[in-house]
């Protein structure tokens, strides 16, 4: 099967399929965030204003956060300058990376799939991160 560029409507799907998910809804504007065990590992950010348009200085209205496992993770996302992925400087520190969803083509459906399993990995418990890597080594 052929791979294929990625969408939002693929984020929200990952992100919900996996295990011992729950969606809520931020409490300012109800974006979307996906959480495992009561911690966020995507989520559909409200424009803030270190995330602008260089040009214009326009917030960007479509940014999704993704965690990471590590620091070097991150910057292997991030350093390429046409990649998608980025950072800024209110998330030094912050295992977490940005994508705009205007950008999401740019990466594959099985980039993504990877990309939300390992922000799940990152942040559900070590018992049931393990059972679900089992399951899928299985």
């Amino acid at each position: 099967m052929r791979d294929r560029p990625a969408t939002v409507e693929d984020v929200h799907a990952i992100a919900a399929s996996m295990p011992h998910v729950t969606r809520v809804e931020g409490p300012k504007a109800g974006n979307p965030i996906y959480q495992v065990g009561g911690k966020s590992f995507v989520f559909f950010r409200t424009p803030r204003p270190d995330a602008v348009d260089p040009d214009t200085g326009e917030k960007y209205p479509d940014v999704i956060v993704l965690w990471v496992e590590s620091e070097d993770d991150k910057l292997a996302l991030t350093q390429d300058p046409d990649s998608p992925f980025f950072t800024t400087d209110h998330f030094n520190g912050h295992l977490s990376v940005l994508v705009r969803a205007c950008r999401l083509g740019e990466v594959s459906l099985s980039e993504v799939r990877e990309l939300i399993q390992d922000a799940w990995l990152s942040r559900a418990s070590k018992r049931r991160a393990q059972q679900w890597l089992a399951e899928q080594n299985g």
